[in-house]
């Protein structure tokens, strides 16, 4: 169970060289172990640790190994909207993780493409997953995505994805009956499970490229290119067509991005320069 390694980091937090007695667990022993997960969390894993550890004590309490309701005591971890900062890299070190894909191999070819369409078009690894031969109309130079809540849009298909991809299908695309443009490299020969795989993908090519960076993840490429977009001088609306944001509100956490935007509505510090 998810909740099983909050309760285990708490009690062995507690008690670290003895077994654990439930009753010398404190109100500020409970609110101090949440406040210091809540520094090294992300804010989709704070409901988590809460939900775990509420569960945990009335558990306690409904087998009797506790007289007093310990769950009241678990604070809750503020998660605002918004309340995060966007994290990317630099266009400089999106293009090494390209450049460091071996495209003499059939598995460079696939992976080359891949991340090129998460580089420049900002697809979701879902997204990649389940693009199909019949969604890449090659006249017209267009994409169709097959997004969150079934929403489906047409996208230009740049260049250098698009010549990226046939380069792929021409050379190194094993022959299958699938019908997904991106197929394993080993048996079966099948379009990926799920979106891990276009991560772990993701993952490595940074190593290989050698870009060092806490978060991980297909993400990381969609945030990056928004950020350069602003960077360049595209607009909030133009970053949420590209994105295919359904809400103005899910783009405008790029602001927190535009530092030259920011200064100039800064307020002035109170007291002077400092």
């Amino acid at each position: 169970m998810r909740q099983t390694p909050v309760v285990s980091a708490l009690l062995a937090e507690c008690f670290p060289t003895e077994i654990p007695d439930f009753h010398q667990i404190s109100a500020s022993d409970i609110a101090g172990f949440v406040q210091r997960q809540a520094e090294r969390i992300t804010t989709k894993s704070a409901p988590t640790v809460v939900t775990a550890l509420r569960s945990f004590f009335r558990h306690l309490l409904h087998r009797g190994a506790i007289e007093t309701d310990m769950a009241v005591c678990v604070p809750t971890i503020s998660t605002w909207s918004l309340s995060g900062v966007p994290k990317f890299l630099p266009a400089e070190q999106i293009q090494r993780v390209l450049d460091c894909c071996d495209r003499n191999t059939a598995i460079g070819k696939r992976n080359y493409a891949i991340l090129l369409l998460l580089a420049r078009l900002g697809l979701r690894a879902g997204e990649v997953v389940t693009l199909t031969l019949d969604d890449i109309d090659w006249e017209a130079g267009l994409i169709t995505v097959r997004g969150k809540g079934k929403r489906v849009a047409q996208m230009p298909l740049p260049v250098e994805a698009g010549a990226a991809i046939a380069d792929y299908l021409r050379q190194s695309r094993p022959d299958c009956s699938s019908r997904r443009v991106f197929i394993r490299q080993n048996a079966p020969l099948v379009g990926f499970a799920n979106s891990i795989a276009i991560c772990s993908l993701v993952d490595r090519a940074l190593e290989r490229a050698g870009v060092e960076f806490a978060y991980r993840g297909s993400h990381l490429f969609r945030h990056s290119l928004a950020t350069e977009m602003l960077k360049q001088g595209a607009s909030l609306c133009e970053i949420g067509d590209l994105l295919r944001h359904r809400r103005p509100d899910t783009t405008a956490i790029y602001a927190k991005v535009d530092i030259v935007s920011l200064r100039c509505i800064a307020l002035p510090w109170p007291g002077g320069n400092r």
